[in-house]
């Protein structure tokens, strides 16, 4: 460990905060791919200066680039992956609307600065500490930053996936939860859309004639939140609808999306199965229901106990007590859990307020996080 050579370079706390800051300044919504492909050029750049092998991969549909990135020892054989997104879900602005960037006693704030950039520089840095020590790890690292996983990453998930098949660990930069806790489980994620067809008509001298969309919706919502089963681990919720043209017309359309969260692949499969089941109560009333489960249940195997166990003991090392916890939300961790890779997620700055306008870390936690990342590299084999 560093602490054995006193000619090594010291985790700097400030050093990495001042990282953390250029990279929490470039705001990058995940819908504008030239503002994530703007972070990717500083990613890109600086990993360069490193001496890392990179591969950009051109982004599709409007969203940004896919940046990989690759230590330039050990080869091209299995090795960590370190999964990253550089999106966040706060527009252009945010820095200067809502949430500025500033410190305020241990709290330093900033849109995305907990989700998940602080994390995501926190792995970059302990790759750059071991190159100014002039260290190698056992194992190749390789670095893969996503430019849209906060929708769900459908552009990058078939990357995810070929390249978590091509390692033997995945190590996720998502922020840490709960007082530093680590995730070891997540919920997987189902995105439904139900738009119900129904006939427009004058709603006072015409009103018998028409066949309300939204009166349709209207059951569809209470079917579709009834299916909520908190013993199970499963939530229904539908979080956004729309519909109607004016308030003196029987509204011919309306929509909802609806997000789904279940633990295991068995009830996955059988809440999939039923919400896209629904039919229309109104025989004159078309119903279209599309969608699926977009994030895989990730759930504690051995690979992942064993792997976890490993990470424990290296941050009793460096003098924190390491736990683990399961939580709701989705990241790309699922993706890489359900094919078998063992995959630790969570590793990321401690602190509170992901997605809201109060986001911001707890500065204490970058100096244990980034002496654990640089332990986590520097003895998985």
């Amino acid at each position: 460990m560093d602490e054995q050579n006193t000619n090594a370079p010291r985790v700097d706390a400030e050093e990495i905060l001042d990282g953390i800051r250029q990279w929490v300044e470039i705001e990058t919504p995940t819908h504008d791919g030239e503002a994530v492909n703007r972070l990717a050029d500083v990613v890109e750049e600086s990993m360069r200066s490193l001496g890392a092998l990179i591969e950009r991969t051109p982004g599709r549909d409007g969203f940004g680039d896919i940046l990989k990135t690759r230590t330039p020892w050990g080869g091209d054989g299995p090795g960590i992956l370190v999964l990253s997104h550089l999106d966040t879900v706060h527009p252009t602005g945010s820095l200067e609307e809502y949430n500025p960037w500033r410190r305020e006693g241990d709290s330093v704030f900033g849109p995305g600065i907990y989700d998940m950039k602080a994390g995501a520089y926190l792995a970059y840095y302990a790759y750059q500490h071991l190159v100014r020590s002039g260290r190698e790890t056992p194992l190749p690292v390789t670095f893969v930053y996503v430019p849209e996983e906060e929708i769900g990453s459908p552009t990058s998930r078939a990357f995810i996936e070929a390249e978590a098949r091509k390692h033997k660990y995945v190590l996720v930069t998502e922020p840490a939860r709960e007082g530093g806790k680590i995730v070891t489980g997540r919920k997987g994620v189902g995105r439904f859309a139900a738009v119900a067809r129904g006939v427009a008509a004058h709603s006072g001298s015409r009103h018998a004639d028409g066949r309300s969309a939204i009166k349709e919706i209207a059951r569809l919502i209470l079917a579709v939140e009834g299916m909520t089963d908190y013993e199970r681990g499963v939530t229904t919720n539908v979080g956004l609808v729309s519909g109607g043209t004016g308030v003196n017309v029987v509204p011919h359309e309306c929509r909802v999306d609806i997000d789904l969260r279940i633990p295991t692949p068995e009830l996955a499969a059988e809440y999939q199965e039923r919400i896209l089941g629904l039919t229309a109560h109104d025989p004159d009333v078309e119903l279209t229901v599309t969608g699926a489960i977009n994030r895989p249940p990730y759930q504690k195997d051995a690979g992942i106990q064993s792997l976890f166990d490993h990470a424990k003991a290296v941050c009793a090392e460096v003098g924190f007590e390491l736990k683990d916890m399961h939580t709701g939300g989705g990241s790309d961790g699922c993706f890489t859990a359900a094919l078998g890779i063992p995959t630790l997620d969570g590793l990321g700055a401690d602190g509170v307020g992901a997605h809201a306008q109060h986001e911001q870390i707890y500065f204490s936690s970058l100096e244990p996080r980034a002496k654990m990342w640089i332990r986590l590299l520097e003895t998985l084999r």
